[in-house]
Parts: C-alpha cells; structure tokens; sequence
C-alpha cells in the first residue's frame, strides 16, 4: 500500500512559473495496472491525436494510458523523463504507458482533442474515444524535488483510474 504522504497537493509552479492544482473527473477509458514496466510510447509527428490516442488505449489491455506533454527545454519535463527511462519509477508506476507528445511540435493536434493546458509537464487521462477525459495535472518544479514533485500529484491520479 502506498503511504498517504503523496496525497498531499503542493502549490504547482510549472516551466512558465505559474501554479496549477490538479483536476479532477472520471475517465472513461480508466484501466488496472498489470506488471508490465511504465514506459513511452512515441507517437506520430502528425495526425490525429484522439485517434492515435484511442487506438493505443483499445490496444493497452489493463494497463493504463496516460498523455504526456513536455518539451527538451522543460527542466522537471526531463527529470521525470530520465527518472523513467533509467528504470527509477518502475515500482511506483508499474502498469503505466505513457504516450508522449512534444509541447513544441503537438500543441495544435493535442488542443483538437482537447488536451489543453498552460503548463508542462502535462499529464492527462483519456477517455475511450481517445479525447481528453478532464482529469490532468500540469506543471512541476525545478531542481531535486521535481520527480518527486510530480509523483504526488500522478500516482493519486492513475490510482483514480483504476
């Protein structure tokens, strides 16, 4: 069981030094974790993200699919990038895909499917249809905390899926 200490919610401040509090409604397209390792997904250069984003989730069994947006010049975007990669998070986000998208380059496709935000790193929960489902949490800090950071606001939100 996973302690409550990461349900407390932070004041956000994200790579545009704004805040932002996590939102919240039920997703549609909400899967149990498996023991499969977190991972992203690379997607499309173009396209449509709804129907990139359905396809993965129709295809991803129980484990969960979450959106993520970030970009190269993001300082938390990239801690939580390699923390992934390097295998860091494996325990505490087991079971999780990550479809991940560039701020930079996606901005336009992911608004069309409605996963739009003011801050990054963005993650967001998909409804079926592939679409943003309204539940996401934006924004990080810099320096030491930021996965961290992250984490205690993402892991309520996956638990939420479930």
């Amino acid at each position: 069981m996973r302690s409550a200490s990461w349900l407390a919610c932070a004041v956000l401040i994200g790579c545009s030094g704004k805040a932002s509090a996590p939102e919240e409604s039920a997703p549609v397209a909400a899967a149990k974790p498996t023991e499969s390792k977190p991972r992203f997904v690379p997607t499309l250069d173009a396209g449509d993200v709804a129907d990139e984003v359905r396809g993965v989730v129709e295809s991803s069994g129980e484990e969960t699919v979450v959106v993520y947006v970030g970009a190269s010049w993001c300082g938390p975007c990239q801690a939580f990038h390699a923390a992934l990669e390097r295998g860091d998070l494996d325990e505490r986000l087991m079971g999780v895909k990550f479809l991940e998208y560039d701020a930079d380059r996606d901005t336009a496709r992911l608004n069309a499917a409605g996963y739009t935000g003011r801050l990054i790193p963005r993650f967001a929960l998909p409804g079926a249809d592939g679409r943003f489902s309204g539940t996401k949490i934006e924004g990080g800090i810099k320096g030491d905390g930021a996965v961290e950071h992250i984490l205690e606001r993402l892991e309520p939100m996956i638990a939420g899926a479930s």
